[in-house]
C-alpha cells in the first residue's frame, strides 16, 4: 500500500515519516496554513532517500510555475489539487515525470478520471485539508485507473476501513497526523502508517523492512 503523508514542513517531520515506513511526501505550495517555500522544501528533500516519492501541491497554478518550483524545490512529482485542464496536466508532464491529478468526489472531473492526462488520480473531499471524511460510495461509478489515490478525512482509525472499502493503490492524509497545522504528531503518524499498510490486499504487500518502492510498479 502506497501511503502520502502531506503537509511537511519541517525536516525533522519528513525523515519521522519515512523512518515510519512512508512511501511519499507532500509539499504544499498552494494558500494553507502548511505552505511552504521551494527553497525550505529543497534543504529537505536534499537528504531524503531517493526511493521517496517527493510531491510539489499546486492549486491552480500556472503550468510554468508549478514546473519552475517543482525543480527549484528538488521534487519528483507534482500534485495539481485544482481546476486544472488536461492541456495543463500534459505541460507539466512534460517536465515533471510524475503528476497527479487531484479531482474532488462525486465530480465530474472524478467521473473523467480516466482521460486527465495521468493515471495517478487522488480523490478527495470538497474541503482538501479539511479533515472531513466524503461518502466513499461516491467512487463506485469512477472509471478504473491505475493508481488511484484516497484522502479526505483519513485518520490512524479509520484508515484500515477506508482500504478495506475502496480497495485504492494509495492513501494520502495530511491533517489527521498533525498535532496541530504544518506540524505532524508521532504517535498519530506512526499508527496511520502501520495501519495502512496491515490493511493493504495481498498483492500491494512488500517487505516489511523497507517502505513500498514505487518506482517497481508496473511502468512507473
Amino acid at each position: 500500500m502506497f501511503v502520502k503523508i502531506c503537509g511537511i514542513t519541517s525536516e525533522d517531520d519528513a525523515l519521522l515519516a519515512v523512518a515510519l515506513g512512508a512511501d511519499a511526501l507532500g509539499f504544499v505550495f498552494a494558500p494553507s496554513p502548511r505552505q511552504v517555500t521551494a527553497s525550505r522544501v529543497y534543504d529537505i528533500t536534499r537528504r531524503l532517500p531517493p526511493e521517496i516519492l517527493t510531491v510539489g501541491v499546486f492549486r491552480d497554478e500556472l503550468p510554468d510555475r508549478v514546473i519552475d518550483i517543482t525543480q527549484r524545490a528538488g521534487l519528483k512529482a507534482a500534485q495539481l489539487h485544482g481546476r486544472e485542464s488536461r492541456n495543463q496536466v500534459e505541460q507539466v508532464n512534460k517536465y515533471v515525470h510524475w503528476v497527479i491529478k487531484s479531482v474532488e468526489a462525486g465530480s465530474a472531473a472524478a467521473m473523467n478520471a480516466d482521460n486527465l492526462g495521468t493515471d495517478m488520480v487522488l480523490v478527495d473531499a470538497s474541503e482538501p485539508g479539511s479533515g472531513k471524511l466524503f461518502d466513499w460510495s461516491l467512487l463506485a461509478d469512477m472509471p478504473e485507473v491505475p493508481r488511484l489515490m484516497l484522502a479526505g478525512g483519513l485518520n490512524p482509525d479509520n484508515v484500515g476501513l477506508a482500504i478495506e472499502t475502496v480497495r485504492p493503490w494509495g492513501v494520502d492524509v495530511s491533517s489527521g497526523v498533525e498535532a496541530e497545522p504544518g506540524r505532524k504528531d508521532p504517535i498519530k503518524l506512526r499508527a496511520f502508517i502501520k495501519n495502512a499498510k496491515d490493511a493493504a490486499p495481498k498483492e500491494y504487500r512488500g517487505p516489511d523492512s523497507v517502505p513500498y518502492d514505487w518506482r517497481d510498479d508496473g511502468d512507473l
